[in-house]
C-alpha cells in the first residue's frame, strides 16, 4: 500500500492593528530574522512587509502592514491605505492588539473594518507578558462581543510565549498549495529595501520624538568591491527642517557615527559580508505632504 502523500499548506496572512501594537515584533519571531525594523514609537512600518515562514508542512507568506490610524499628512494617508487594502488580499488576517490597552476608538475603528471583509481573522492579544493573567478573560469576552473572530490567540511575541500554537493554527486554515518562495527566501524585499528600513530603525531608537516621523532613508548606491567580500553603500536621510539635520548629525558628527555603526552591524549580519556605509543627511522640506517625493522614496508603488 502506497504512503499517503503529506499535504503542502500555503497562503497568504496579513498582520493588522494599531500603531506599536508589535505587529512588526511578531512577525519577527515567526520568521525567525529581523525582516520588519521595529521600534516602540508608533507607525514604524511604512510599507507592507512580506516575509516568509517555510517548514515541511508548507509556507506562510505574511504581510506586515502599516498601523491603522487616523492619517495626518499624505504619507499617513497612504500607510492606512496600504493596510486596509491588505484586507481583501489575503487567506488570514491576524488582528493584533495590545493586552495592555483597554479597547477604544481606534479598535472600534478596525473592527468595522473587519465587518466589510470574508477573510477569516485571527484575534492575537499581544503583550501578555504585561498583564496579570486573569485581566485576560474579560478582554477576551469584550473582543467576542464585537465580532465573530476564527480564533483567539494570547501570545507573547517578545519573549515566544505562545507563537508556536499561534502558527499550528494559521496552518489549520490555510488551504493547500504550492511552495510559492525558495525555502531560504525570509522576504522578497530587495536588500536595498531592507538595508534602507535598517538604518531608519537605528534614528527611531536614537532621537527626540520630532525627528523620527520627518525621516526617509533612499539607498542610493550599493555595490559590491572587487575584492567581493565588501559592499559599499551609500544612503541619505531626508528630513523635514534644518534643524532636524543637526539632530541627526549631532555635535562633531557624533549621532551619525552612531547611526551608522549600529546600523552597519545589522546590515553585515543581513548580506553575509562587510560593509563600508556611508551617510548623508539632507533637507527636503515637506516631503511626506508632496506626493512626488513620496513617489521619489519608494511609496505609491505597492501593486
Amino acid at each position: 500500500m502506497a504512503n499517503k502523500k503529506t499535504s503542502h499548506k500555503s497562503g497568504f496572512v496579513a498582520i493588522i492593528g494599531r500603531p506599536n501594537v508589535g505587529k512588526s515584533t511578531l512577525l519577527n519571531h515567526i520568521v525567525g530574522q529581523k525582516v520588519a525594523i521595529m521600534s516602540n514609537k508608533p507607525q514604524t512600518t511604512r510599507n507592507k512587509i512580506r516575509a516568509v515562514h517555510t517548514t515541511e508542512r508548507g509556507q506562510i507568506i505574511f504581510l506586515d502592514t502599516p498601523g491603522i490610524h487616523k492619517p495626518k499628512s499624505k504619507l499617513g494617508s497612504y500607510m492606512v491605505t496600504v493596510a486596509e487594502n491588505a484586507l481583501n488580499e489575503v487567506d488570514l488576517i491576524l488582528y493584533v492588539i495590545d493586552a495592555a490597552e483597554k479597547h477604544g476608538p481606534g479598535e472600534e475603528y478596525i473592527i468595522e473594518r473587519l465587518q466589510q471583509v470574508k477573510t477569516p481573522v485571527f484575534l492575537v492579544i499581544n503583550k501578555i507578558d504585561l498583564v496579570h493573567p486573569e485581566s485576560l478573560l474579560p478582554l477576551i469576552d469584550e473582543y467576542r462581543k464585537r465580532y465573530d473572530f476564527k480564533e483567539i490567540v494570547p501570545v507573547s511575541a517578545l519573549q515566544g510565549n505562545n507563537t508556536g500554537p499561534l502558527v499550528d493554527a494559521i496552518f489549520a486554515v490555510l488551504p493547500e498549495g504550492p511552495r510559492y518562495y525558495p525555502e531560504d527566501l525570509v522576504t522578497d524585499h530587495p536588500e536595498r529595501f531592507v538595508a534602507a528600513e535598517l538604518i531608519r530603525e537605528k534614528v527611531l531608537h536614537l532621537t527626540r520624538e520630532e525627528v523620527p516621523h520627518s525621516i526617509a532613508v533612499v539607498v542610493e548606491e550599493m555595490k559590491r568591491r572587487e575584492d567581493g567580500h565588501t559592499v559599499y553603500i551609500y544612503a541619505a536621510i531626508y528630513v523635514e527642517r534644518d534643524s532636524q539635520r543637526g539632530i541627526l548629525i549631532g555635535k562633531n558628527g557624533e549621532m551619525l557615527r552612531e547611526i551608522g555603526k549600529r546600523a552597519r552591524i545589522d546590515i553585515e549580519r543581513l548580506l553575509g559580508n562587510k560593509v563600508y556605509l556611508e551617510l548623508w543627511v539632507k533637507v527636503k522640506k515637506d516631503w511626506r505632504n508632496q506626493e512626488r517625493m513620496l513617489r521619489n522614496f519608494g511609496f505609491f508603488d505597492e501593486d
